[in-house]
């Protein structure tokens, strides 16, 4: 008799109550948007910017609408035009190459190797090729790449970094937090991320210049002042004339949202590498599966779990269908079409004739991810891990 998994890997932890009274006060008072405020008064979002700048190491930070709206904002407020190529790893999800687009600009995907990171040397060829002044680096499901090679390349070619950090939160790479290696990055507080809002993005940077349009790009108007974590007013003296508004802004129910959680982040951290270690084991220890052992001196966050089945292309429907059977619930970047939130770049079809990338495409054609929520306990992982170990040997 096979032993089944019986939670959803979709059920997030319940907000603490001392947030929720907090957000209830929110409601009470009638004051949701960012800019009601009484004189001398800091609304929450701007109270939410002040408090993760100072937990992330950076001068500026600002809430707003989305991870996605984050990173497009970001492209813009670094300087990017209509039509200039962005560089950007070619495993990322949807809403990556989105915002590319939606700032006008053209991706140029770059391969990855094995373990889910990009390829440094194909990162080098791509810059020189294509003359691209950005680079979009996704730490995708939370894998950071080698971030000193990353950085000579944008270095040799004069290459703006912006990083997505959506998986990353928390992370470090040799004690340096993620996001604090390019020139702005863009945090997620999507459900399904490190803190949780339901919806919501977080951008973040050391250059007044970027932080400045950033804010007005957001719809401060000429409220920019009250933001929590802003450069000076003088900073703004042309740029709020000379930049658009395109309203991404953040409000105060999910600010406060955050702020709660902000606090219990590093714990959270903690827990889901404790998680991450007994799958890790407990998958690792399977001939039959590949698991990409991490750097030692990538501190990551283990919110999701990836590996790689030894089986052929036709057996992972299979193992999909399988061990969804038993409720472990398994994504598949190899699939043709897209499913949920998964897709792939020879799937976006708005960007024209798909890159010809036979490295990515043989890597993801064996990737498989797994949500790991807080929700679960070590047993839990225990269980999920056996439960693939059997189906993907019970294939071969």
């Amino acid at each position: 008799m096979k032993t089944n998994f019986n939670k959803p890997f979709t059920q997030q932890e319940p907000i603490d109550e001392a947030t929720i009274a907090e957000a209830a006060e929110i409601m009470r008072s009638g004051r949701l948007h960012r800019y009601n405020t009484l004189p001398g008064e800091a609304s929450e979002a701007s109270a939410l910017e002040r408090d993760y700048a100072q937990w992330q190491g950076a001068r500026y930070c600002l809430a707003c609408s989305s991870g996605g709206y984050a990173l497009s904002v970001a492209l813009r407020a670094a300087g990017l035009r209509p039509g200039d190529k962005v560089l950007a790893n070619a495993y990322t999800l949807a809403p990556v190459p989105g915002a590319i687009h939606n700032a006008g600009g053209e991706p140029v995907f770059v391969e990855i190797d094995e373990h889910w990171h990009i390829d440094v040397e194909d990162l080098r060829s791509k810059a020189e090729e294509s003359g691209a002044r950005f680079l979009m680096l996704s730490h995708m499901r939370g894998h950071i790449g080698d971030m000193d090679a990353i950085c000579a390349v944008c270095k040799d070619f004069d290459i703006t970094m912006i990083e997505d950090c959506a998986h990353t939160m928390g992370a470090r790479w040799k004690g340096v937090r993620s996001g604090n290696f390019g020139k702005v990055a863009a945090f997620s507080a999507q459900t399904y991320k490190h803190i949780n809002s339901g919806e919501g993005g977080l951008l973040t940077t050391n250059d007044a210049q970027i932080a400045a349009r950033a804010i007005i790009m957001s719809g401060s108007y000429m409220l920019y002042g009250s933001h929590g974590a802003a450069p000076d007013d003088a900073v703004f003296e042309d740029i709020r004339l000379d930049t658009p508004n395109y309203s991404g802004r953040m409000d105060n129910l999910r600010a406060t949202i955050l702020r709660g959680q902000l606090a219990s982040l590093e714990d959270r951290v903690h827990r889901w590498s404790e998680l991450y270690r007994v799958l890790e084991v407990g998958i690792g220890a399977s001939t039959a599966i590949d698991v990409s052992r991490r750097a030692q001196h990538e501190a990551f966050v283990g919110s999701s779990f990836q590996f790689r089945p030894r089986l052929a292309s036709n057996q992972f429907e299979k193992l999909i269908a399988n061990c969804a059977a038993r409720g472990v619930d398994i994504k598949w970047f190899g699939a043709k079409e897209p499913r949920a939130f998964t897709s792939r770049f020879d799937s976006w079809r708005y960007l024209g004739t798909p890159q010809g990338l036979p490295r990515t495409l043989a890597v993801l054609e064996r990737t498989c991810d797994i949500r790991v929520p807080l929700t679960f306990d070590s047993d839990d992982c225990a269980l999920i891990a056996s439960i693939i170990v059997e189906e993907v040997e019970g294939l071969r």
